[in-house]
């Protein structure tokens, strides 16, 4: 498993880590507990997805020394005015006494508060209650307007990002200002992309399947990654990327598949609270 540092006090990130959206908290535990037993090392659930008790009781019991794993929780939308007291929530929630990273989940632009959320992000790691604090789904606009107008440059970025959507643009910014980027939906959530005869051409030279080709790209790229699965056969498949190599050519192929194709929500206009 590599890691990658991030920009806060030498803390490192698992880049292959196991997604819990969608699944439902009397499930998360054993799925969690599944992907211990793979290999995974980092596990991304947020207050929304309202699982963070199962995740919780999954670390807890795992057997692995605290350090040793690595948790993400997010702030959900409604709760940017009262970041600090929704926080302390999701810990109670999880069990623990920190979480590795937590992020803002959503900017909400009409909302407006993003940024003294942000604010009380910073405390919360200056408390070390969170080892390294982060966004989701910022676009260049909100992240230069927080870095402007705060202390801390956020440690990571997680946005949607697959191959027909490779925000090329904001891995870039990401880059030039010390941030790692980190994919959420890096499959396409099975909607189309891993029928793609791109990646069948692919999954058959390599001997993978086509989502196997496609972590192996977001590595190859530097990026975080996070595929969500409940089921043990895709939670183990999905971790069989680190016994090959995409070569060059095959990286660009993959990179000829983008289409600006989004299937979640645009971050500028999305103001569920």
């Amino acid at each position: 498993m590599n890691s990658l540092m991030l920009n806060t006090d030498g803390v490192q990130i698992p880049q292959l880590g196991f997604g819990v959206w969608q699944i439902p908290n009397d499930q998360a535990e054993q799925a969690v507990r599944t992907a211990f037993e793979v290999g995974y090392r980092h596990i991304d659930t947020a207050a929304a997805y309202g699982n963070e008790e199962g995740v919780g009781r999954a670390v807890r019991s795992a057997g692995l020394p605290r350090e040793k794993v690595f948790v993400t929780t997010k702030l959900w939308n409604g709760d940017h005015g009262r970041a600090e007291q929704a926080f302390d929530e999701s810990l109670a929630r999880l069990g623990l006494d920190y979480v590795d990273l937590f992020l803002i989940h959503w900017p909400v632009p009409r909302q407006d508060k993003y940024v003294q959320a942000w604010k009380a992000l910073e405390k919360i790691y200056r408390d070390g209650r969170a080892k390294a604090i982060g966004t989701s789904n910022f676009t260049v606009q909100t992240l230069t307007r927080l870095m402007d107008e705060t202390d801390i440059t956020p440690s990571i970025n997680q946005i949607e990002l697959h191959p027909y959507l490779q925000q090329r643009e904001m891995r870039a910014f990401h880059e030039a200002n010390g941030i790692l980027t980190e994919a959420w939906s890096p499959l396409g959530q099975g909607k189309g992309l891993l029928d793609d005869p791109a990646l069948r051409v692919l999954s058959d030279k390599y001997g993978k399947t086509p989502a196997q080709i496609v972590l192996r790209w977001h590595l190859q790229l530097g990026n975080v990654v996070i595929p969500k699965s409940a089921t043990p056969s895709r939670i183990a498949e999905n971790f069989k990327v680190f016994d090959f190599i995409l070569d060059t050519e095959d990286m660009a192929a993959i990179g000829a598949l983008n289409q600006g194709k989004r299937i979640g929500p645009d971050p500028d206009t999305f103001n569920m609270t």
